[in-house]
């Protein structure tokens, strides 16, 4: 319950931030009005840098900060003993934030992949300058990089957690990007077939694997962007 409670101001004060943020454009040419950061920490998550959250690049839309808080509450009470990382989102008014080709409306969040070590234990991806904060990691064809191994689980976990939350706050999950070679063992998970009959991920491969992380884009209406 402390957990839980926990979660839920975390969630309140955030949203309590400011008025309630507008979208404009797509994602690959759009801006964000009153864009809402993503907190610094939590029970169960934290950013892949702490420097990329000085740096203003963990801005998102208000409702997509409210699910994507949601989502981790519910996990640290499905998974607690899961360490969860969140990647990059965007500038807190939008636009283009290099390298990436969309992430512009504050619609787009890439979640680190939450990894095991070798004695089982759940720990963050490793993340500095050295490898990108995290983003230039390679995994294998069987999910392993040094150590570590992809936690599978516990991604259909978050993606299951993320739609519910969604579905519960009005929006949805238009689109998850994530490296093609992995999905069948997102099927052999226990939420496997949820995943199947409910998220829709890229046909094909993106410009870049996305084998260290799985972008999400969140649906949510704006309004046209006027250039």
């Amino acid at each position: 319950m402390k957990i839980f409670a926990t979660a839920i101001i975390v969630i309140l004060s955030t949203s309590a931030m400011g008025a309630e943020s507008v979208c404009y454009g797509t994602p690959s040419n759009g801006r964000l009005e009153a864009g809402v950061q993503l907190p610094g920490s939590g029970v169960n998550f934290e950013p892949y840098s702490s420097l990329g959250v000085a740096a203003g690049r963990t801005y998102v839309h208000s409702a997509v900060a409210d699910v994507v808080l949601i989502a981790y509450s519910s996990l640290a009470r499905s998974m607690p003993e899961v360490k969860y990382v969140y990647g990059e989102s965007g500038w807190k008014e939008g636009g283009r934030i290099r390298p990436h080709r969309t992430h512009q409306n504050g619609l787009a969040v890439d979640f680190m992949v939450p990894v095991r070590d070798a004695q089982g234990k759940s720990v963050a991806l490793p993340s500095g300058a050295w490898n990108k904060f995290g983003y230039d990691i390679e995994f294998d064809s069987e999910a392993r990089f040094g150590g570590l191994t992809i936690d599978f689980d516990a991604i259909a976990e978050h993606l299951h957690a993320l739609h519910s939350a969604a579905q519960a706050k009005g929006i949805g999950v238009e689109r998850v990007i994530f490296d093609p070679g992995f999905l069948p063992e997102l099927y052999k998970t226990k939420r496997g077939d949820f995943i199947k009959n409910n998220i829709n991920f890229m046909k094909g491969q993106a410009w870049i694997r996305h084998d260290e992380h799985y972008h999400v884009d969140f649906s949510v209406p704006c309004k046209p962007k006027k250039n």
